[in-house]
């Protein structure tokens, strides 16, 4: 009990063991920062490119090689950053996304007894006492903690309904391991933020914060179980998802305890299919799922790598899918706040109308575009963009021809470098997200097209907008017809009150002005609600004809009464 105490004040024994893993991530990354530049952009313009072009296999496949031995012995954020890397299957070569694939399950385990010690000091008693049996090999060995499958005492299962559930446990020492990986993190960040040409297009060191506040709250399970629980909330009328729930009575901050969800994972598709399920249907659906949280929840799963997701059959002949998403591990999870999230909706509608400036709108109003930034350029390369590679999946741009790819990668790229980015905040976690689901999508069906899942999803969020569009101008326009038809009510009581005081007000241009006002604002009434009318018929008549086709017929005896109102003398 006293050695584990100890353990979690100095958890990585020595602290020349802290200093030698800080100077070996460091290593590893100026050696490689300087590699890159010397390659891809110093090579380049004395005219050496092809000599980068000839070598790059080679090295990416090195550089992978190198990151996996690095990742796997020191454990810890190291393995987060290969997790991240090995699922960018739509934009990073083979040769990293499959050497690194291996971090998703491969983590080496604690041992038992280690395992053991600190979660009976977490729980305060012996584990026999808490659990009737826990099985010594661990289910799952992530970076940060690993699971063990449990069985419930009677008093706890009868309270939670669960007979067994899944006991996870940090990793001993994770807490120093995690600061020395943060401060490596912030001393390569600082180096970038020198360079001129990152430092124009994002604040590093704030991007390295957020990632720091990240971190710290993954490695606290009281707010991984909250977490479960509001997520479990947001879909608990969507039957394609599903959550574990918590035995909170054996949870606390290094312990948790969950229930047994473990199904098939996401992309083992020889398991998926010897059920009887589709990988190829399962793709749009989580990429479905995945859009619900950041579009419309504002509260999304931040790390959904292919270990953290379930595809859990189901007996319900109701159901679209004999199957449901389970997802599981909610460290990481990030929101959306309501401006981000309304600017999230615009960009996705842009992207799915292939509106190049719309696009580019809804960049600004992200706040990822300095708001004084010339667009017209980027403009017009979204324009070009979707023109020519609008639609296509994964696979399909990979049968475009090389050289036409790289001559608009080319052109593109020197639009992009020329605009002053920046990442807001959050956004990081957003940007992780999104890279993961497509990741995970093109791994299922490497002919997944994005574009038939953000089509409908865009096509719902425009109806939907189009309703709160409807809604608002008419709320506005009887906000002001109620201002405009009580404004002569207000002038009458206040003549009244003026003429029922110590002094008498007797004005007869003032009352003949009063009686203009009168018809003036009778008017305007009218002619604001003939315009709301007109207006919201237009915009619902595309979905629902009969209803938009009344709606503009009132909007006409909304207009006749403003001519009358204001023909009177």
């Amino acid at each position: 009990m006293t050695s584990v105490r100890r353990d979690r004040a100095d958890p990585v024994p020595g602290a020349g063991n802290s200093r030698a893993r800080y100077r070996r991530i460091l290593r590893f990354a100026a050696w490689h920062l300087a590699v890159t530049w010397w390659f891809e952009l110093f090579l380049p313009r004395i005219g050496l490119g092809r000599i980068a072009e000839r070598t790059r296999t080679r090295r990416m496949r090195r550089f992978a090689q190198r990151f996996h031995q690095l990742a796997v012995e020191l454990g810890g954020l190291m393995i987060k950053v290969g997790q991240f890397m090995s699922s960018r299957l739509d934009v990073l070569p083979p040769e990293i996304t499959s050497e690194l694939e291996g971090l998703q399950d491969e983590v080496p385990p604690v041992p038992f007894p280690e395992i053991r010690a600190l979660a009976e000091a977490e729980l305060g008693v012996p584990l026999n006492a808490a659990f009737v049996a826990v099985e010594e090999t661990p289910i799952a060995a992530a970076s940060l903690g690993q699971a063990h499958r449990a069985q419930l005492r009677p008093d706890d299962a009868a309270d939670t309904g669960l007979d067994s559930g899944v006991l996870k446990v940090q990793r001993p020492g994770i807490d120093a391991i995690v600061a020395v990986d943060l401060a490596a993190l912030r001393k390569v960040g600082g180096w970038l933020s020198r360079i001129r040409l990152v430092a124009n297009r994002a604040d590093v060191p704030a991007l390295i914060k957020e990632f720091s506040q990240t971190s710290l709250e993954e490695i606290d399970y009281m707010n991984e179980a909250a977490n479960a629980e509001r997520f479990a909330a947001d879909f608990a009328d969507d039957r394609r998802v599903a959550a574990p729930r918590v035995v909170w009575e054996r949870t606390t901050r290094r312990a948790l305890t969950l229930e047994d969800v473990t199904a098939i994972k996401i992309t083992d598709s020889e398991a998926l299919r010897a059920a009887g399920i589709d990988p190829v249907r399962v793709a749009p659906v989580f990429a479905s799922v995945m859009f619900d949280q950041l579009f419309t929840n504002g509260f999304f799963h931040a790390d959904p790598h292919p270990g953290n997701i379930f595809i859990t059959p189901v007996e319900d002949s109701s159901a679209e899918h004999p199957w449901k998403l389970t997802f599981i591990d909610f460290g990481m999870m990030g929101e959306v706040p309501p401006k981000t999230r309304s600017g999230l909706r615009k960009l996705l509608i842009a992207a799915a109308s292939r509106d190049g400036k719309g696009l580019v709108a809804a960049i600004k109003d992200l706040g990822v575009l300095v708001p004084s930034t010339d667009s017209a350029g980027l403009e017009r390369a979204m324009t070009n963009l979707f023109a020519r590679f609008g639609g296509m999946g994964f696979a399909e741009l990979r049968e475009v021809d090389p050289k036409e790819f790289r001559d608009f990668a080319v052109e593109f790229g020197d639009v992009i470098r020329s605009l002053p980015f920046q990442l807001p905040e959050n956004f990081l976690l957003i940007i992780r997200a999104m890279s993961l689901t497509s990741g995970v999508c093109s791994s299922l069906d490497d002919r997944f097209n994005l574009w038939d899942s953000v089509e409908p999803y865009a096509a719902q969020l425009m109806r939907d907008e189009r309703g709160n569009i409807v809604q608002e101008v008419a709320q506005q326009a009887f906000d002001a017809a109620g201002i405009a038809l009580n404004l002569p009510k207000r002038v009458d009581g206040l003549l009244a009150r003026i003429e029922e005081g110590p002094i008498s007000v007797a004005n007869p241009r003032l009352e003949q002005q009063v009686s203009r006002l009168t018809r003036v604002t009778r008017q305007l009434a009218s002619l604001v609600i003939f315009g709301a009318l007109l207006i919201s018929g237009a915009i619902v008549r595309a979905d629902d004809t009969v209803f938009g086709n009344v709606l503009m017929a009132a909007s006409a005896v909304a207009l006749l009464h403003g001519l009358w109102v204001g023909r009177r003398r």
